[in-house]
């Protein structure tokens, strides 16, 4: 049974291997103290963003509708979000980063509906509403930049990954949530730390998915906009976190121009970034994004992207030059001069022609696998899918004649033809023989008791790409992580601490029981003593109110949170710099 979320026309036209990420966003979730979580770093961003953000931010911030008061929620932006051609949809945390991308291709942003606890309020490794509501949401406001992000999906969703690449996404998707879960003992985020460490040791050389995974970090995450000089902000990821978008302004963060050497420059996701690049513009980003797709397997084909998907280990297709695509898992590739000249997948296959399944070619048909030669015959200038009906007639290559077709390279093909398939333009695409006899030398890659031999036509690979060609042709619902998101657990004591919480918000909303607030301060300051954000709550309404000595008292509080816990103090002072008016000197 399908979750229920909230739904619109571009939430609809999801396929469902990308439905099956979605969650339903569970609004009544979040507790008071969520909601002054949101509150606090939204009030201190868009205070210290008008200085240093992109001019995008704020203007997306009111276009996207997103509250500084409260939470948004996936309803509330939807309905706004559809006038810009967008849609959000909630998920659990990091998902595939395959998947995350091809959300993009659709126009629909993703969003880790979970918030950080208030003990990471300044930043947290793992996605949540914050960084994805609050960073990503206002930017794509922006048409140049909305489109950048669409196009990056689009392309990002075919980089091909290595099996590296799949241990190193559970690795980090573990790490962000054991440290994000309350009371994580220490030995197992050591312990998904190092196996963190050990793989970003030990990567090799870089994927496809590897590289444009740096390049979206770079930009979409963690980029700059202007000048080296006087950059602006407008990654999410700095956007989100108050911690880090003011440590990126300063001159411990090297400001590099952005350009596609970024591929090659990795990021660890637990630590605050020692460089940023910078783009003169988002025009610049799509230019870069084009040079990057130039070098892919998807635009490049050939025999080195058919050795990118036997590396991947996962699900792939590869175009022929008649337009032919097979999709299935490719297990080896034959070789001469440089060239394919025998490609091979093993298990479920299919068979497709611009993005739809050829009729009978589907994965129940090809369930052991295909295998075809691939290139000209042997001293014939003319490849198949080039001659005319006179040619192949010529050749022999015609219903229901015995031949024998030498491929450069050594492959043999021999067997009856039974008939064949031909693309739009009139080109034959597909060949099928019985008792057919294919090899390679010495060694026979098919024998006429395995049935009938299907042969793709296809003088080279144009294009080598992650996914299915159809993603109708394989069931793909099968791919949320194992790991899973850890809820806190509320004890009694901090149901009491919420309740205080609720109760203070409840007081800003109404404007009502004003003389309860030094009750509840006491009550605090009496039980919950090292809680520091109820505090500037009520700070905040006793200078609204005029409410003197209520807050003398905060201040005091405030002031002896600052002594003894010194790592919060400058969340202390940046929540008071908000609330009261400084001093004019």
């Amino acid at each position: 049974m399908e979750p229920i979320f909230e739904t619109n026309p571009l939430i609809d036209r999801l396929p469902k291997h990308l439905k099956q990420f979605i969650k339903p966003q569970n609004y009544e979730e979040y507790t008071p103290i969520n909601q002054a979580v949101w509150r606090y770093v939204m009030r201190k961003n868009v205070d210290y963003l008008s200085k240093v953000a992109h001019s995008s931010y704020l203007e997306g911030l009111q276009k996207t509708g997103i509250s500084i008061e409260n939470i948004p929620s996936m309803y509330g932006m939807n309905r706004i979000l559809k006038e810009i051609g967008w849609a959000a949809v909630a998920v659990d945390g990091f998902i595939p980063p395959n998947a995350f991308m091809e959300f993009q291709a659709y126009n629909v942003l993703v969003i880790a509906c979970d918030i950080r606890q208030l003990e990471h309020i300044e930043y947290t490794p793992a996605p949540d509403i914050i960084h994805e509501g609050a960073g990503h949401a206002p930017i794509i406001a922006n048409p140049e930049y909305a489109e950048y992000l669409r196009r990056f999906g689009e392309i990002g969703c075919k980089a091909i990954s290595s099996a590296y690449d799949y241990e190193m996404y559970e690795a980090i998707r573990l790490l962000s949530i054991l440290k994000e879960a309350e009371n994580t003992p220490a030995e197992e985020i050591l312990k998904a730390e190092e196996r963190v460490t050990y793989l970003q040791n030990n990567a090799g050389e870089l994927s496809e998915m590897a590289k444009i995974r740096n390049l979206h970090w770079w930009t979409v995450e963690y980029g700059l906009i202007g000048t080296p000089e006087n950059p602006k902000i407008y990654g999410a990821g700095l956007l989100s976190s108050i911690g880090e978008s003011e440590w990126c302004m300063t001159d411990h963060v090297q400001k590099i121009p952005y350009d596609i050497t970024a591929s090659e420059v990795n990021f660890d996701i637990t630590k605050p970034q020692p460089q940023l690049f910078v783009t003169p513009d988002f025009a610049h980003l799509s230019l870069v994004l084009e040079e990057f797709a130039n070098k892919m397997a998807l635009r490049t084909g050939g025999l080195s992207g058919i050795k990118k998907l036997i590396d991947s280990k996962s699900l792939g297709t590869i175009e022929l030059s008649t337009g032919l695509q097979i999709s299935g898992i490719f297990t080896h590739v034959i070789e001469h001069e440089g060239k394919p000249i025998y490609v091979q997948t093993t298990g479920k296959t299919a068979l497709a022609y611009r993005e739809k399944e050829l009729v009978g070619h589907g994965t129940d048909y090809h369930a052991e696998g295909f295998g075809s030669p691939i290139g000209k015959l042997k001293g014939i200038n003319l490849a198949i899918e080039d001659m005319s009906p006179r040619d192949l007639r010529a050749y022999d290559i015609y219903e229901a004649e015995a031949v024998t077709l030498e491929f450069e390279g050594n492959i043999t093909v021999k067997g009856e033809i039974i008939t064949g398939s031909r693309n739009l333009q009139g080109e034959i695409i597909l060949i099928s023989f019985k008792n057919c006899t294919v090899t390679h030398g010495d060694s026979i890659l098919f024998k006429p008791e395995w049935g009938v031999y299907d042969m793709a036509i296809g003088k080279k690979v144009v294009s080598a790409f992650s996914g299915p060609a159809d993603i109708h042709s394989f069931n793909l619902v099968s791919h949320v992580s194992n790991t899973h998101t850890i809820k806190q657990e509320i004890s009694e004591s901090r149901k009491e601490l919420e309740s205080l919480y609720k109760k203070v918000r409840e007081i800003r909303e109404t404007h009502t029981s004003l003389e309860t607030l030094s009750i509840i301060l006491k009550s605090l300051t009496d039980k919950y003593s090292n809680d520091w954000l109820l505090s500037i709550e009520i700070a905040e309404l006793a200078h609204k109110f005029h409410l003197e000595e209520l807050l003398d008292n905060c201040l005091k509080h405030l002031e002896f949170l600052k002594q003894n816990r010194p790592e919060i103090a400058h969340l202390i002072t940046n929540g008071l710099d908000l609330i009261l008016e400084k001093e004019v000197v």
